[in-house]
């Protein structure tokens, strides 16, 4: 057959290993890790699943190769410890059963080990071993490392790669980036030793080569050994892309595939985890630069989940294969769809980084639109009911949607009802962001999976307890939403008001001078998009910080944005809305006027209660879920939506 995406699909052939698509899936960390190091079976899981879904490669990451001078909370390779070698076999085998190709990350934190940890004391009080003795930004001492110690951190990362080899892994990807231990020697920035590993740029490269030689020396020649690498640190004082460049010379010799990123961890999170306030793609032109001036197949990646912008990277030969990561969390089987030519049944990655949040929270994973990712062991297969009956969903917001598809998967006849014209609920308010675009496009791509599953869709349907009863159905999932909270404080209900949530139909009403009441997340991301439109934005909070509902790693790449388009108004209260502002009393009660001819109203949302409780009892089988149970998240409401239609 004639494939769609025809670069992206063909086959690749490195070291004499024949990956079978460009689309690899990049080192994401696992959750269950044991105490000593071990890979848990839902680690295994969440590998697994990307093998299923049509990956070329699946990476596992990352393995510290050397404890005794890396205390991080991650995966370990050690004869040593009991299981380890199994542990990591099984994983192995789980992902090559499927067609992928299995890849081990191995790394070493350096002068930042215990990044992951959830025990913050704990990870301060880890010994911390750089090129050059330190002090970090968070008063954590850093030793310098003794010729002694690298000489045992190099042959660990040769025993290690030979272990992998053994266990069944069919590549190696040695991590050299994102300001981990290789990258800490290659920068100057880090690297301020008068040896023979520091100075130069070829002095700063030879830890890298010994690294490199060892694992060689361990895998064998006809083995694929794949160097990730900051293209550029993208900060002052750190390596520039041309710096990159001669980098790549330096190493492409010991290596079969060179996998370019960008930034590091601790000093540019947003560069190396593009965010939803960047363009796709847009540490691309670093792999493409390089690819220029070496011979070995480069890799690329950040934020990348278009297949017409993938194949576009392929077929003008920016790069030679393209690595995804959150993109695979969403959809797993993206690549499964684009070879395939079903592209359109692709659910595209928010970046509204949900996974990596859990993670740093709770030591788990999460994704706002796949409910699988993190629970894989539970069952990543929806198997068909044994009783068909008629499912009645209330709501065509994303919780309602995802519960219909899940539903008529198992095989059950199932109407999903909405009120209003247009499908969506409050997500429908994204598509005045372009930032969040992909969160509004959301919808579509759910409501493309219910249809084709046969979810039959009613529009301007509201279900009522009179509705339910001439429907008659054997189970009623309630996901009737939330309301915009609107407190009776005096002119809110002015003509110079627009409700946040309706935004997108009033844009015309907005003035260039403009104040966000509420300094939640919906009011920050409302704000900082008005701020890119060129307006004067006054954003007025009553707390003291902004946006407590954003996750972790969201939030801070947020706030920068914040301070760039708007000037902001903590630890005030508003007291009247004015045509010319909000009249807002400061912690002292002093009376301030906050200047703007119009006012967003971002005050949060309010479950539809009343809703929920004359629907209670209509049905046999009754589930209420998302913000109609609790306005938190659109994650609650997609996995609770799906595990709502699981049990019926």
């Amino acid at each position: 057959m004639t494939r769609k995406y025809p670069n992206l699909s063909k086959p690749i052939k490195i070291a004499g290993v024949t990956f079978r698509n460009r689309m690899f899936s990049a080192p994401m960390g696992g959750t269950d890790i044991t105490n000593d190091g071990c890979i848990g079976p839902k680690s295994t899981a969440f590998y697994e699943l990307r093998a299923k879904g049509g990956a070329g490669a699946v990476t596992v990451s990352e393995c510290m190769v050397h404890p005794e001078t890396d205390g991080s909370h991650a995966y370990h390779l050690d004869t040593a410890i009991l299981n380890s070698l199994a542990a990591v076999t099984y994983t192995a085998d789980a992902i090559r059963r499927h067609g992928a190709m299995p890849s081990l990350e191995l790394s070493h934190s350096g002068m930042y080990s215990g990044t992951y940890m959830t025990d913050k004391n704990r990870k301060h009080g880890l010994a911390q071993w750089g090129p050059s003795a330190c002090t970090r930004p968070d008063g954590v001492e850093v030793g310098e490392l003794t010729q002694e110690m690298i000489d045992d951190i190099v042959a660990a990362y040769g025993r290690v790669a030979g272990l992998a080899k053994r266990a069944g892994f069919e590549m190696i990807m040695i991590h050299a980036g994102h300001g981990w231990l290789i990258n800490q020697f290659l920068s100057p920035y880090f690297n301020k030793r008068t040896d023979k590993y520091g100075g130069s740029l070829e002095n700063r490269c030879r830890f890298a080569k010994e690294v490199l030689t060892a694992v060689r020396e361990n895998v064998g020649k006809m083995f694929p050994i794949e160097l990730r690498m900051s293209g550029s640190e993208l900060f002052d004082g750190g390596y520039t892309l041309e710096d990159g460049v001669e980098i790549a010379k330096q190493l492409e010799s010991y290596i079969d595939l060179l996998h370019v990123s960008a930034g590091t961890y601790q000093r540019g999170f947003g560069d190396t985890h593009p965010s939803m306030f960047k363009e796709h793609g847009c540490n691309v032109y670093l792999a493409a630069e390089i690819k220029k001036h070496v011979n070995v197949p480069v890799a690329t990646l950040g934020a990348l989940n278009d297949p017409e912008q993938m194949e576009e990277i392929i077929a003008s030969g920016k790069a030679d294969v393209v690595y995804m990561a959150r993109a695979l969390l969403a959809d797993p089987e993206l690549p499964r769809k684009v070879v395939e030519g079903r592209d359109d049944e692709i659910v595209k990655c928010l970046r509204c980084f949900t996974c990596m949040a859990e993670r740093a929270a709770t030591a788990t994973r999460r994704c706002t639109v796949n409910p699988l990712i993190g629970r894989e062991l539970d069952g990543v297969e929806v198997i068909p009911a044994p009783v068909k009956k008629k499912v009645l969903v209330a709501g065509g917001g994303p919780g309602g949607l995802y519960a219909a598809y899940t539903a008529a998967r198992r095989g059950h006849r199932v109407i999903l009802c909405e009120k209003e014209n247009e499908l969506g609920g409050i997500l429908k308010s994204e598509q005045a962001l372009p930032f969040k675009g992909e969160m509004y496009e959301l919808t579509g791509s759910y409501e493309r999976l219910a249809r084709k599953a046969g979810v039959e869709i009613r529009l301007n349907t509201e279900v009522t307890p009179e509705y339910v009863e001439k429907e008659a159905p054997d189970a009623l999932i309630i996901a009737v939403g939330s309301t915009p909270l609107v407190p009776p404080i005096k002119g809110l209900d002015g003509d110079n008001v627009v409700i946040v949530n309706d935004y997108y139909l009033n844009k015309d009403k907005v003035t260039d001078e403009v104040v966000v009441f509420g300094g939640g997340l919906a009011g920050c991301e409302c704000a900082i998009h008005l701020g890119m439109e060129g307006k004067k934005v006054h954003l007025v909070e009553m707390r003291d910080e902004l946006a407590p509902d954003a996750n972790v790693r969201h939030r801070p790449l947020m706030l920068k944005e914040v301070e760039k388009y708007v000037t902001v108004h903590t630890g005030y209260k508003g007291l009247e809305v004015r045509k010319d502002g909000i009249l807002c009393a400061d912690k002292d009660g002093n009376e301030i006027l906050v200047k703007g001819t119009s006012v967003i109203c971002a005050l949060g949302q309010r479950s539809n209660t009343a809703v929920v409780e004359s629907l209670q009892d209509t049905a046999p089988f009754v589930r209420v879920i998302g913000d109609a149970a609790k306005v938190a998240t659109i994650t609650n409401a997609v996995y609770w939506g799906h595990h709502a239609a699981l049990d019926i």
